[in-house]
């Protein structure tokens, strides 16, 4: 069990655990998860299964291997698939917006080129040039964020890219469409864990393999003040209006 104690500490660091989270998830005493992370103690297989079911590592890993030095340039390397996208008369790149009420179509049509053409379709100037996608979240779990605002992420190429305790849309086919803050791979197997801001929910873990897309938030839109009208795609049809607009007063202006 000489990697234990390291593998232990990595695990709860990696997930973004205090001692004091970790002992209550263990059943355990505080002072008795320190005495393992410093190597003065060894649990015992009760606590071993239990190491194991938290953070989804197999017993012979937790024990025989280094954790953190374990590589899988597979996985680091994999590619989300190509994805679909459109753009404007000027070749620019579109952002599509997903409201949340078309978050199970778009897990089907993510990939289809006819499908994401449908979608409402908006710019940003300011943003770096870039492939970005916006969603619609709703629910608590990344409380202060209100549910229904609008994020606006930047796609992820490669896995390897994902940076421990940064926030990400992540696309899957078990979970959807989900917002949450990213704690990289865990194993050579490839698991992410995910978290909530809002500490009520609970982290879990999905496999890199189930992933569809990843996309690294930038940006949140969000009301001033609850019960505003509208919605989004109200704002986004202004915003489309505006450029319009400005483009009409452009080319005024160039043939003057």
């Amino acid at each position: 069990m000489e990697f234990i104690h390291s593998n232990l500490k990595f695990l709860r660091k990696k997930a973004g655990f205090t001692q004091e989270e970790m002992a209550e998830k263990l059943n355990i005493k505080r002072s008795l998860l320190g005495a393992y992370e410093e190597g003065r103690a060894k649990p015992n297989y009760e606590v071993l299964l239990m190491i194991t079911k938290v953070f989804s590592v197999n017993v012979e890993n937790l024990i025989t291997k280094n954790i953190e030095s374990l590589k899988n340039s597979k996985i680091a390397e994999q590619k989300m698939k190509i994805l679909s996208i459109t753009v404007d008369k000027e070749g620019n790149e579109n952002i599509e917006l997903v409201p949340a009420k078309a978050a199970a179509g778009y897990l089907n049509g993510y990939a289809d080129p006819e499908y994401i053409q449908e979608l409402t379709r908006f710019s940003l100037p300011f943003l770096a040039k870039s492939t970005y996608r916006a969603f619609e979240i709703k629910g608590d779990s990344m409380h202060p964020l209100p549910s229904g605002s609008l994020v606006v992420a930047e796609y992820v190429e490669k896995v390897s890219d994902i940076k421990d305790g940064q926030t990400y849309v992540i696309v899957s086919k078990n979970e959807g469409i989900v917002y949450k803050r990213i704690f990289n791979k865990i194993d050579e197997e490839g698991i992410l864990v995910l978290r909530s801001d809002n500490l009520a929910y609970e982290p879990y873990y999905i496999k890199v393999e189930e992933v569809l897309e990843i996309w690294k938030a930038v940006l949140h839109l969000s009301y001033a003040n609850k019960g505003s009208e509208g919605s989004f795609n109200d704002i986004v049809l202004l915003m489309q209006d505006m450029k319009q607009e400005i483009e009409s007063l452009k080319n005024k202006n160039n043939l003057n």
